[in-house]
């Protein structure tokens, strides 16, 4: 495929085609939290809190990327974050063994998550076994150290790989290299800190079947590097600059079969635990026949790390 895009320094494109950014947003209140289910390390099914944290845009601009809708355009006030939190905590009917404290961005990010925040945050978190942040790889370093420090429990950093397809990451306009994440993953491996890498399933500028094939790829390089966990996200549109790719053939939105093969080849690797996110699923899926029993085939597979067998649809054939 031919991009519009310009190779490097697409950041004017990509804000160019943004939509109106969320508004009302409280910078004491989370955006939204949530429990699930997710297996941990010790093959335990654990109850997991996922707060989206309301705090300032990420500085990257990435191509895909339409988290930047529930974020603010300045730093939020030391304390807000911790209270943050504990509107979140206070509200759910479970003390979850496992927290991710996800931002939108990267946790590491001052201009998101205020360092001084760091103490008051990791007692607010202390019932959890294990947390779980997000990080760009050219901001993990001796900030990962001192939350890992505080925290009662374990800590592991997500970091967003997307793809190792040459020609592929750079467009996406997340601004590090392969070297950079291989990097940050060592790093964090050599300090006791897990790793996650969340993969995109049908990125731009490949067409369906490579799509899933980069998908495993990136999923094999991420576990040569000591990811424990990869998580498989589809593709999705609507952040405008998704849309104008969708239009100008550059971007296939992935199908429901699309994640559901890429899982299932990912875990053929056997190499840790992969997850395929089941969010929004409705958008891959035009089908109301399977569409639910698929999302709970899913869930199973996420939950037992065993493949099942793909149900037989006899109105979309299972597409």
């Amino acid at each position: 495929m031919v991009s519009t895009l310009p190779q490097r320094e697409s950041t004017p494109w990509v804000t160019s085609q943004r939509p109106a950014r969320s508004a009302n947003l409280d910078p004491f209140k989370p955006h939204a939290f949530f429990l699930e289910e997710e297996r941990a390390d010790s093959g335990r099914i654990a109850a997991t809190a996922t707060i989206l944290l309301t705090n300032r845009e990420c500085p990257w601009r990435c191509l895909m990327c339409d988290l930047w809708k529930n974020t603010l355009t300045h730093t939020v006030a030391p304390g807000a974050i911790p209270n943050q939190i504990d509107f979140a905590v206070s509200r759910l009917d479970v003390w979850p063994e496992q927290v991710k404290l996800y931002n939108s961005g990267s946790f590491f990010d001052v201009a998101a998550i205020p360092l001084t925040d760091y103490p008051a945050i990791a007692q607010r978190v202390a019932f959890a076994r294990h947390v779980i942040v997000e990080s760009h790889p050219r901001l993990v370093g001796e900030k990962a150290l001192r939350l890992r420090d505080l925290l009662e429990g374990s800590l592991e950093v997500a970091i967003g790989l997307e793809t190792v397809h040459p020609d592929v990451l750079p467009r996406l306009n997340k601004k590090f290299s392969l070297s950079d994440f291989s990097k940050a993953a060592e790093y964090l491996r050599t300090a006791g800190i897990a790793v996650r890498a969340f993969i995109l399933v049908n990125p731009p500028f490949l067409d369906e079947e490579d799509g899933i094939a980069w998908a495993v790829k990136s999923a094999e390089f991420a576990f040569d590097r000591g990811a424990a966990v990869v998580s498989l996200i589809p593709t999705r549109s609507g952040n405008g600059a998704m849309d104008r790719l969708r239009e100008s053939g550059e971007f296939v939105p992935p199908r429901l079969s699309n994640l559901e093969q890429a899982q299932e080849q990912a875990l053929s690797l056997r190499r840790g635990r992969v997850f395929a996110d089941t969010w929004d699923l409705a958008r891959l899926s035009q089908c109301r026949s399977c569409l639910e029993k698929r999302r709970q085939r899913l869930h199973i597979v996420n939950l037992t790390q065993q493949p099942q067998v793909r149900m037989e649809c006899p109105d979309c054939g299972g597409v």
